[in-house]
C-alpha cells in the first residue's frame, strides 16, 4: 500500500538569520556605495582627495614648522627662513589684546575670565531644561547682572537695582495680564524703570558699597567685544522680535502701523548705516544730560536690527499654524496673552527655529562691523594696532586663522545645538 505524503513538514524552529554577502558590508561597502557608484562620483572623489591633500601638504607643514617663542616678525623670518612654516608668535605675543583689547586693564582679565567661565553654569539650564532641574534657571536670570558687574565694575548696587527692577516690572506684568498684553507690558516696563531709578540715586550716595573697581566702555575690546555685543544683542532680539511679530498681527491698527513701518525700515536699512548713526546721530535722542556710552548704543542699533529679521521669521512660524489652533484656543477660554504663551507661541517658535539661528549666526558675525566705528574687536585689533605694529606687520594669514577659528566654534556650536533642539521638539519621532 502507498505512503500518503500530502502532509507539508512545518519546522517548530526559526532559521538563523545568515550573515550578509561580505560585498554588502564593512569598509568595502560603504566605499562602493558612497565614492564609486558611478562614473561621476569617482571623478567627484577623486578630484576631492586631490584637493584635500593639496590643501593639507600645505597647511600641515606650516602648522609643524611654525616658530611660537620670537618676539617679532624679524626674529620670526630668521628662524622660519626656508622651512615654510607660521609666525604664530604673534599669537603668543598679542593673545589677550585680541581676547581683551589693548586698553583692558591687565590686572582685571580674570573678571572678564570669570564671567566667561560662568557662561557655561549659566546657559545649560536654558538649552537643556528638560535633563536639568527648574531651580536652575536662577543662575539663568542671575547670570546677566553678575556678568555686567564684573566686566564693567562699579558698586554692586547697580546690578542688584537692575535685578529689582526686572522683577518688579514682571510681577507687574502678571498682575497686569487680565487688562490686556498692551496694560501688561506698559505696566511692566514702568514698574522696572522706578525701581531702577530708585536703585539709582542709592548707588550714586554709596558708591564704595562692595564695588570693583569700574572700567569704561571704550576700554573694552577684542573677542569679549564680540561675545559681549552677540550673547547680548541676541538675548534681547528674539523676545522683540516676538513682541514685533505679535504686533504686526495685531488687529489694532496704529500697533500694526507701527511694527510694519519699524521692520521694513529697519530691514531696509543697512546694519553697517545703524552702526554710523548708533556713533553720531542716537545720541542727540537721550536727555542733554545723559551720558550714553558707546557700547550701549550699538547694542540697542544691533538688537532692533535683528529683532526685525526675526520678528519676519517668526512671523512665518505664526502664518504656519493652521487657524484650528486659534479656535482651540478660544474654545478653551483662553485670554489672548495666554493663547499666545501656551498654545500659539511653542508650536509657532519650534517652527522657526531654523531661522531663528540663522539670524543669531548672522548676528555674531555682523559684530565684526563695529571695527568700521573706531571700536578694537577682534577684527579691529587684528587690523589696527597689530598689523599697524612694526613688530607685526605683515602677518596676516596667522591672525586671521586664529579669528577665523575663535567665530568657527562659536557659530558651529549655535548650529548644531539647534540640530539637536529641532530632533528633541519633533512630534513625529516613533
Amino acid at each position: 500500500m502507498a505512503q500518503d505524503h500530502s502532509t507539508a513538514f512545518v519546522r517548530t524552529q526559526e532559521i538563523p538569520p545568515a550573515p550578509p554577502p561580505p560585498g554588502e558590508t564593512g569598509a568595502v561597502h560603504w566605499i562602493k556605495t558612497n565614492l564609486i557608484s558611478s562614473v561621476p562620483n569617482a571623478i567627484a572623489t577623486a578630484v576631492g582627495i586631490y584637493v584635500v591633500y593639496w590643501l593639507l601638504s600645505g597647511l600641515i607643514p606650516w602648522i609643524v614648522n611654525g616658530t611660537w617663542v620670537t618676539n617679532n616678525i624679524r626674529e620670526c623670518r630668521e628662524v622660519l627662513a626656508g622651512s615654510g612654516g607660521g609666525c604664530f608668535s604673534v599669537l603668543t605675543e598679542r593673545y589677550a589684546q585680541m581676547l581683551f583689547g589693548f586698553e583692558y586693564p591687565s590686572e582685571f582679565y580674570w573678571r572678564p575670565s570669570l564671567a566667561f567661565a560662568l557662561l557655561f553654569f549659566a546657559v545649560p539650564p536654558a538649552l537643556f531644561p528638560m535633563y536639568l532641574p527648574r531651580w536652575m534657571l536662577i543662575a539663568t536670570g542671575l547670570y546677566p547682572f553678575v556678568a555686567f558687574w564684573l566686566i564693567w565694575g562699579g558698586t554692586i548696587l547697580t546690578p542688584i537695582g537692575a535685578l529689582a527692577g526686572v522683577m518688579v516690572g514682571y510681577y507687574a506684568f502678571t498682575k497686569l495680564d487680565k487688562y490686556g498684553f498692551a496694560a501688561a507690558l506698559g505696566g511692566g516696563v514702568v514698574g522696572a524703570w522706578v525701581v531702577w531709578q530708585a536703585f539709582g540715586m542709592i548707588a550714586g550716595g554709596m558708591p564704595g558699597f562692595i564695588a570693583l573697581e569700574a572700567v569704561e566702555s571704550r576700554n573694552m575690546g577684542g573677542f569679549m567685544l564680540n561675545m559681549i555685543l552677540g550673547v547680548v544683542c541676541v538675548s534681547l532680539s528674539i523676545p522683540l522680535g516676538i513682541v514685533l511679530a505679535l504686533g504686526r498681527q495685531s488687529s489694532m491698527p496704529l500697533i500694526k502701523i507701527v511694527c510694519v513701518v519699524f521692520i521694513e525700515f529697519v530691514r531696509g536699512v543697512p546694519l553697517i548705516t545703524l552702526l554710523f548713526v548708533a556713533n553720531v546721530v542716537l545720541a542727540y535722542f537721550f536727555p542733554p544730560d545723559s551720558n550714553i556710552d558707546l557700547i550701549l548704543r550699538v547694542i540697542i542699533m544691533i538688537t532692533m536690527f535683528s529683532a526685525a529679521y526675526i520678528a519676519e521669521v517668526i512671523r512665518g512660524g505664526l502664518a504656519a499654524l493652521p487657524t484650528g489652533q486659534y479656535e482651540a484656543a478660544d474654545s478653551l477660554g483662553l485670554n489672548y496673552a495666554q493663547a499666545m504663551r501656551l498654545i500659539i507661541l511653542p508650536q509657532a517658535l519650534k517652527i522657526s527655529i531654523p531661522g531663528i539661528v540663522n539670524v543669531a549666526v548672522g548676528l555674531f558675525k555682523d559684530t565684526t562691523l563695529v571695527s568700521v566705528i573706531s571700536m578694537f574687536d577682534l577684527v579691529g585689533m587684528i587690523r589696527g594696532p597689530i598689523l599697524s605694529s612694526t613688530d607685526w606687520a605683515g602677518v596676516y594669514w596667522e591672525t586671521w586663522a586664529f579669528a577665523c577659528i575663535l567665530f568657527f566654534v562659536v557659530c558651529f556650536g549655535i548650529s548644531k545645538y539647534s540640530q539637536w533642539l529641532e530632533g528633541q521638539l519633533r512630534t513625529d519621532r516613533h
